[in-house]
Parts: structure tokens; sequence; C-alpha cells
């Protein structure tokens, strides 16, 4: 299921590049358009092929400039905009609920939360693969989020590429799409590779060719139906993420010892499975912790007949 979703997830990341430079640079053909989504997927295909290398590479050259150019932009449109923050954001209200923004919020990034393990075990030690993955997701992701919304309320754009195109950085404007989306892209490919090889029980790198193959394919689909996308993935990775949680504090014993030796959890699938359809259907509350609930509960029973 991570792998299918962070496939899906590297297609998302290639059309939201592709169609909106397209669209501003190559008058916005539908050939145009596919032309950029294939160049675009085989460059960011080729930089999680050569694996975690290369992807420190790119990382350590995008990450700051997208935090230093989306700040500029960020009090760029503070300053040209009218009234304070909070009279802007109060413009749109009602718009969304919270619950339908909470779902949104967690669904942009639960996928890469599930998938991290694949890069934290690169870290020196368990302490520096928390701080990390922590500065990650809390201070990383949330800056995202304000450098969008904070930067849309005052000059315009559904994201940060419409943002900086209304304050006439169009250069630069593509320069922080194209990092930020790359950052994200060979991530998501990298994982989706190493995880349909330990599927299928072959090497790394093919698993990765196919994938780049198959998001890119999906990819303009998908970025017509981001949001669809955005909602799958809230109610179908948390409770994948919160069994791998509980299985790692119940039993802490099993994950100092480098062999493999656990059959299938039918339990935990159960659990997966039935998160998944309660988040779906039941109408009150965050789908997201509906989903992990009722995986948990599946979870908790199998570990409780198992410990008889």
């Amino acid at each position: 299921m991570i792998s299918f979703t962070q496939i899906g997830w590297f297609g998302v990341g290639i059309a939201m590049f592709a169609i909106p430079v397209a669209n501003e640079l190559l008058g916005g053909s539908t050939a145009a358009e596919w032309a950029l989504v294939i160049i675009v997927g085989a460059c960011m295909t080729a930089s999680a092929y050569f694996g975690i290398k290369s992807l420190t590479l790119i990382s350590y050259i995008a990450v700051p400039l997208v935090a230093i150019l989306g700040t500029i932009a960020m009090v760029m449109a503070v300053s040209r905009g009218d009234g304070t923050i909070i009279d802007q954001f109060a413009k749109s209200s009602g718009t969304l609920t919270v619950i339908g923004g909470a779902g949104l919020v967690i669904g942009s990034f639960v996928s890469g939360g599930t998938a991290t393990p694949n890069f934290s075990r690169f870290a020196r030690n368990g302490r520096i693969g928390a701080i990390t993955t922590v500065i990650a997701f809390f201070i990383g992701n949330s800056l995202m989020f304000f450098f969008g919304a904070i930067s849309s309320v005052y000059v315009g754009g559904n994201d940060i590429f419409e943002v900086m195109i209304n304050l006439g950085l169009f250069y630069l404007a593509i320069l922080v799409l194209g990092l930020n989306i790359w950052t994200t892209n060979d991530n998501a490919l990298y994982s989706a590779g190493l995880g349909l090889a330990n599927i299928f029980g072959q090497k790394k790198k093919p698993m990765v060719l196919i994938s780049g193959i198959v998001g890119t394919a999906l990819a303009v689909w998908l970025y017509w139906n981001f949001c669809g996308w955005l909602n799958i993935l809230n109610c179908t990775l948390p409770p994948v993420g919160i069994i791998l949680v509980m299985s790692f504090f119940m039993d802490r014993e099993k994950y100092r010892d480098v062999e493999v030796t656990e059959t299938v959890n039918w339990y935990a699938v159960a659990g997966v499975i039935l998160g998944a359809v309660v988040a779906n259907v039941v109408p009150w509350g965050i789908a997201s912790i509906n989903g992990m609930i009722v995986a948990a509960v599946c979870d908790l029973i199998g570990h409780a007949r198992k410990n008889r």
C-alpha cells in the first residue's frame, strides 16, 4: 500500500511542476504538458535510481533554497497586502470545514511519514534519526504550509508557484517549485522501489524504474484529482502508521534482531483494511483518527491472542 501511494505521490509531483510551467512557458497545449511531464519524470526517476547519495545531494541544494525563497515570497506578499493576517483569512472562512482541512493536511504528509524509516535508517544513530524527523515534519512541513497559505491570502494563487508568479518572481517560482517537488518526488520513488523490491524479491533499481514509468503515466490524471488523492492517503495510510508504531513499542526486543522471522500478522492486515473502510464511510470525526482507532483495536486483539 505504501509503495502504491508513493508511486501516486510521485505522479502528482511531476504534474504539479510540469503543467503550470508548460502553461506559462509553452502555451499550455496538451502536447507541451505531456512532453514536460515525460522529461521531468525521467529526470526525477534518474535521481532516485542512483540511490540515497544522489537523493542527499539534491536535498543539500534544494532544502536551503526553498526555505530562503519561500520566506522571501511570504514577506513580500504580506508587505504588499492590506490588513492583518486574521482579516485576510477571515475572507475565506466557511469554505472548508475544520475536519476537512485536517484531513487535507494529514493526507499531504502521511505518505511521507509512513515511509520515513526508509531514510532515517541511514542516520548515524537513533537520536539523530529522531531529531531530523522531528525537524522535517514539525518545522519543515509547517513552514511549507505557511509559505503557501499566508502568501496566497494576500496576493492570490492556489500554490506557491502561482503566488510567486503574482509577485513577479517568475524564474524564482520555477526554481522553488522544481526543487521543492524534486526533493519530495525522489524520496517517494525511492520508497516505492524499495517496497516493491521487498515484496517481489527483486533488486531495487529495476523496481524504481517501473515505479517511475507508472507514476509518470498517471501524472496528469492525478493532478486533476489531487484533493481526492489526498483523501485516499488520509484514509488508508494512518492505519498502517499506527500499527507500525504499536508493534515497535509493544515488542521492542523483536526489532533488535536483524533477521526477520515474523509471518503474516492477519490482525494487522485486518486493521489496515477495516481502518481504511471506517475512515472512508464514517461521516463524523476526523477520518485518519477514526481509521487509526479501528486499526489499533484490531492489532491489540491480535497481540493479546498471541501472548496467551
